[in-house]
């Protein structure tokens, strides 16, 4: 990425509401994902992460949308604060908003081995914790 390319992905300078949703949405994110780095890192590597979650049309058996979010995920939570962003900004985002909408979807009974769980699991949030 060129230098042109990571300045306009940056948050814009100046203005107080920028960063007010940025810690906001810093906030949000690191609520919603409860699992370390490594927790994720190691999770992702298993096959019950690899077979779980919707894959792009055409994608015909590549990685889950899921699957790539954890991979972003991982990178996001090693990254300074201050490197972050708006893209990075955005993602996060998303993973609140798909964390939250999936929680409420919960199924009954014992969720430990269930498509449910790994599925939020790729997103960084393990339900059982």
């Amino acid at each position: 990425m060129t230098r042109n390319e990571q300045a306009r992905d940056r948050p814009p300078a100046g203005g107080d509401q920028g960063r007010d949703d940025d810690r906001d949405t810093y906030r949000e994110f690191t609520d919603a994902v409860n699992m370390t780095p490594a927790e994720l890192s190691r999770w992702l590597e298993r096959d019950a992460s690899k077979h779980v979650g919707w894959r792009k049309k055409g994608s015909q058996g590549g990685e889950s949308v899921g699957h790539a979010s954890g991979r972003r995920i991982v990178d996001l939570l090693r990254r300074k604060r201050a490197d972050l962003t708006s893209a990075d900004y955005r993602h996060m985002r998303k993973v609140v908003g798909y964390v939250h909408r999936h929680l409420a979807q919960r199924p009954s009974g014992d969720v430990r081995d269930t498509r449910w769980r790994w599925s939020l699991m790729n997103w960084g949030h393990d339900p059982l914790k």
